[in-house]
């Protein structure tokens, strides 16, 4: 006799677990909802289920990340840069004496011997990698050293100045630039040193990181190779920290590392990983 409430009871358990309220999606839910019906009959794949196996697991812990030291190299820039097409340049004349074609005339007063300078306003670097020198004509000086480029001001203008010396600076050199952008940076584009720029050094030139580092990626585009790196990964590995070459373009995104918290939890929420190595 004391079976049958045994019983009932035991069906009634079972058949209350249909009827509770659920946390998240039952596992058939998610086989059903891994393919959709096409209007073609068919059925297109919205999602894969994989199996967390061992062997999925090794093979996870096997795959090689990104790195910026292996894609790139870290090989210092030159030291003596060249000036290169889009540069700005400005050029200073002087001359031994006064009277010449880039200095004053002699005044009246026998101690004023007037100007012996004159500073060519800059200009950018033409697309035929030259500038205009006024008596000198087009001067070639893209790939080609500021002091080089003075030498070959100087030899055009001798003869005609008295005795030139010549000046050559580089006010903005563009060629030898990098851009930083993206959603954790100001966005700017910024010219390398002499002595060289790593990463770390071009983001705190730009007004440094805005997104929470845990949150930011680096990502490095030079000619057609691409890769990226947590930012964590730049800041604790300073072999990552590589030096950018003219023409880099460094992105910073911002992509928040969260998991989703669904069935006994009790509740369905997005939780975000607010430190580097949570387990």
């Amino acid at each position: 006799m004391r079976k049958l409430p045994l019983a009932l009871l035991a069906m009634t358990a079972m058949s209350g677990c249909t009827y509770l309220p659920a946390a998240g999606p039952t596992a058939s839910a998610i086989e059903a909802g891994a393919e959709v019906a096409t209007a073609d009959g068919g059925t297109l794949a919205r999602y894969e289920i994989i199996d967390v196996t061992p062997s999925v697991i090794e093979a996870l812990r096997g795959r090689p990340l990104d790195s910026l030291l292996a894609s790139f190299g870290d090989h210092r820039p030159s030291t003596e840069p060249v000036i290169g097409i889009g540069d700005m340049v400005s050029v200073s004349v002087w001359e031994a004496g006064s009277g010449g074609l880039f200095s004053g005339p002699l005044v009246a007063d026998r101690f004023s011997a007037g100007s012996k300078s004159a500073l060519i306003p800059e200009q950018p670097v033409g697309r035929d990698g030259a500038i205009s020198v006024p008596y000198a004509g087009r001067i070639k000086v893209a790939g080609r050293r500021p002091q080089d480029v003075q030498g070959l001001i100087e030899n055009e203008l001798a003869g005609k100045a008295i005795q030139p010396q010549v000046l050559v600076s580089v006010t903005r050199p563009i060629s030898q630039a990098v851009t930083v952008t993206g959603e954790g940076a100001a966005g700017a584009r910024l010219p390398l040193s002499g002595h060289g720029d790593r990463i770390l050094d071009v983001i705190a030139a730009a007004g440094g990181n805005r997104s929470p580092v845990s949150e930011t990626f680096v990502r490095l585009s030079r000619g057609p190779l691409t890769a990226t790196v947590p930012l964590t990964t730049v800041v604790s590995n300073p072999k990552e920290n590589i030096y950018l070459r003219p023409n880099d373009v460094l992105t910073l995104v911002r992509d928040p590392q969260t998991f989703l918290a669904v069935g006994a939890l009790g509740q369905a929420t997005e939780l975000p990983f607010q430190a580097d190595g949570i387990t």
